[in-house]
């Protein structure tokens, strides 16, 4: 059994809770939060032994192998450091930290201590994220032309709608293309086997100013009557939309939103090549589409028996048992722990799971972003 921590129980602690919990392997045995009552609390209601309201005492516990880091952004890097320094194995929520120069030392620090390292890019857990990564490792779409997508969301709509992540200092100074950006090219980079290497962007604040609750409102949650606002100013985009090119030539677009209504998570994307192309949707995850010039096109769903055997057993039921967003955090935990299994990290470029490596790269792409917008100009990806 495999003894585990978790830092932080807001929105996304629980979920790494309760994916854990599935393993069997793996016994969540404290808890660490902002202080000691708010730690006790919510130990009782996640029914766990041990609560810690201090960091460097949560990690003197007797026996604690693994530490997940799943508190706010500007937190990250402090904590990530803590946790390396004291040699445990380390799975941080994205991003690891705040700024590019702190990944690289991030990246050093885990690999000094020689332990499992892992960022929640959980979307590449995806079953059919897996079938759509095989067949273009075996030459099933043909030459790779392009990619494109989005991942559009709308719980940033109102101009009353407020959290931390609106905050450079605590989000940092992206927030739609960080937040939920991130995710789509750590996917697309996942499926196609290539790294976004320059990048053009255009980003946008909807709400130059917003009306925060002073009821510290949780996340997606929804106010009542009885709030009330104080009015902040706004730095971080609402949307974006960024052209790129990637490390072999080949070129494609995306855009993010946190205010498209309706949208609640979708996360989509298409690849498009010399026989064939695909798309998925994060919000109808069980499909796959595949198109083509000269048959008709193809709905492949998430049946084992007829996807390639080599990512068969990401889906992990008989065909039309839906899985979604909670059966590929498992997905990512199993990974995680297999590797902290045989007590060391994976090489850099076999990992099932994303590591800090890819943590990295994903913010040194989020930051050309950034910069890219700032000068109106393409930007070179610099890891």
């Amino acid at each position: 059994m495999i003894n585990v921590g978790i830092i932080g129980t807001g929105f996304i602690g629980p979920a790494h809770i309760e994916a854990l919990r599935r393993l069997g392997n793996v016994k969540v045995i404290a808890i660490c939060d902002s202080s000691q009552a708010s730690a006790d609390a919510r130990a009782r209601e996640l029914n766990v032994p041990h609560a810690y309201g201090d960091v460097a005492a949560f990690l003197q516990h007797e026996g604690l192998q693994a530490v997940h880091n799943c508190t706010p952004n500007h937190l990250h890097a402090e904590i990530n450091r803590q946790i390396l320094r004291a040699g445990k194995h380390l799975f941080s929520e994205k991003p690891l930290c705040m700024t590019v120069a702190e990944a690289r030392e991030l990246v050093e620090l885990a690999e000094q201590a020689g332990v499992v390292h892992g960022v929640s890019f959980v979307y590449r857990q995806f079953a059919m994220v897996q079938q759509a990564a095989s067949m273009v490792r075996h030459q099933q779409l043909g030459r790779l032309f392009s990619a494109q997508g989005s991942y559009l969301q709308d719980w940033m709509l109102e101009e009353t709608d407020y959290n931390w992540r609106v905050d450079a200092e605590k989000g940092g100074a992206s927030r739609a293309v960080a937040d939920i950006g991130s995710h789509w090219c750590d996917t697309i980079q996942f499926i196609t086997g290539r790294k976004i290497v320059e990048v053009m962007a255009d980003l946008s604040i909807v709400w130059p100013t917003r009306k925060a609750s002073l009821n510290n409102a949780a996340t997606f949650g929804a106010p009542d009557e009885e709030t009330q606002y104080e009015s902040r100013k706004v730095s971080t985009e609402d949307m974006g939309f960024v052209l790129f090119r990637f490390d072999d030539g080949s070129k494609g677009c995306f855009s993010v939103s946190q205010v498209s209504a309706g949208r609640k998570n979708r996360l989509s994307l298409e690849v498009n090549g010399s026989l064939s192309s695909l798309a998925w949707d994060q919000e109808v995850p069980q499909q796959l589409w595949l198109g083509h010039r000269h048959n008709a096109n193809q709905l492949l769903t998430d049946d084992p028996t007829l996807m390639n055997p080599e990512v068969a057993s990401r889906a992990r039921f008989p065909g039309g048992h839906i899985e979604g967003w909670p059966d590929a955090f498992r997905n990512m935990m199993q990974q995680f722990y297999q590797a902290v299994e045989q007590g060391a990290p994976p090489a850099q470029d076999a990992a099932a799971f994303a590591t800090f490596h890819d943590g990295a790269q994903i913010m040194a792409v989020v930051d050309a972003i950034v910069q890219s917008n700032a000068q109106q100009r393409w930007v070179n990806v610099n890891v």
